[in-house]
């Protein structure tokens, strides 16, 4: 009696297809961007010595990365099925939120160790040349921010893209104060420290963005999914009598799956539970739905191993 809800699955893609074209947009002006932003501030980062230009460079470096394996994952998501991936390249988008958050982890690391590095041997920088530079990074992270401001609570990639952008445009706020305060103090010593402060900012917002992708990955149930409500729901429907072998994980970052062997009374009423069980679950954000249907009274040969 397993079967799938075809109609609701495919209403729930066809959502997301239609911001694909947008969305398309919206990851390659933001790569453009950062991609000459971060020329940019490498060479004036050298040219000026300056930690605070080279470490937020880094940092976008790896933003840049995010975005393009974020674009590539959003790609991958539209692979036909096939005999060998019969759920077409969707965990691809997990395994990619995972990678940026990795990403961003080992270019924390890289910052940290530079800063410190020039926290004990301070290097004259010059105020000015930090501070224009980094403006222009508050315009560019922002302007990129809010490309992904919409899509951001709909797709993990997404929010990750969002997360990092905003996390730069504050980065690059805290990078223009520490250039006019060495323009007007030649207090040198702050570059290294506004190093540091990057690298905390960073650490914090990607700590969420690994703790969630690690757990879907692990096919852990979604952050977004209440696992006491669906089992409510199930248990609820007056002609089921319970629920067991319940199971919920994410099939990509935004599409959610369940599987569940239901006993109920009455098996003429068969198809009107399923359909009363599966609209129900799309409420609360669960697309695809696999149900075995079986009788009252009847043993379950899995049911010792739930």
């Amino acid at each position: 009696m397993a079967e799938h809800h075809e109609h609701h699955h495919h209403h729930h893609h066809h959502e997301h297809e239609i911001d694909a074209s947008s969305l398309n947009r919206a990851f390659i002006i933001g790569i453009s961007l950062n991609i000459i932003y971060v020329l940019v501030e490498f060479g004036f980062g050298l040219y000026s010595h300056s930690m605070g230009l080279l470490s937020d460079a880094g940092h976008n470096l790896t933003d840049i990365a995010s975005l393009v394996l974020a674009l590539l994952a959003f790609r991958l998501l539209r692979v036909n099925t096939s005999k060998r991936y019969t759920y077409g390249l969707k965990k691809s988008t997990i395994l990619v939120s995972l990678l940026n958050a990795v990403l961003l982890l080992v270019a924390v690391g890289v910052i940290m160790a530079e800063s410190i590095h020039k926290l004990i041997a301070p290097v004259e920088v010059a105020g000015s040349t930090i501070a224009w530079v980094a403006a222009v990074g508050v315009i560019v992270n922002g302007l990129t921010a809010w490309l992904f401001m919409k899509d951001k609570e709909r797709d993990l990639n997404v929010k990750g893209a969002y997360l990092h952008m905003a996390a730069d445009a504050l980065v690059s706020i805290g990078v223009v104060l520490s250039g006019i305060v060495i323009y007007f103090t030649d207090w040198y010593v702050i570059d290294p420290i506004i190093g540091l402060i990057v690298a905390v900012i960073i650490m914090i917002s990607t700590w969420q963005l690994l703790r969630q992708s690690l757990r879907l990955s692990l096919d852990g149930v979604p952050e977004d999914v209440d696992f006491d409500t669906v089992s409510q729901i199930m248990n609820s429907h007056p002609d089921v009598v319970e629920c067991h072998h319940l199971h919920v994980w994410a099939l990509s970052t935004t599409e959610n799956a369940m599987t569940a062997h239901v006993v109920i009374r009455d098996f003429t009423k068969a198809e009107a539970i399923k359909h009363d069980l599966r609209h129900q679950l799309e409420h609360i954000g669960i697309s695809h739905v696999t149900l075995e249907l079986e009788m009252e009274g009847t043993p379950c040969e899995h049911y010792k191993d739930n």
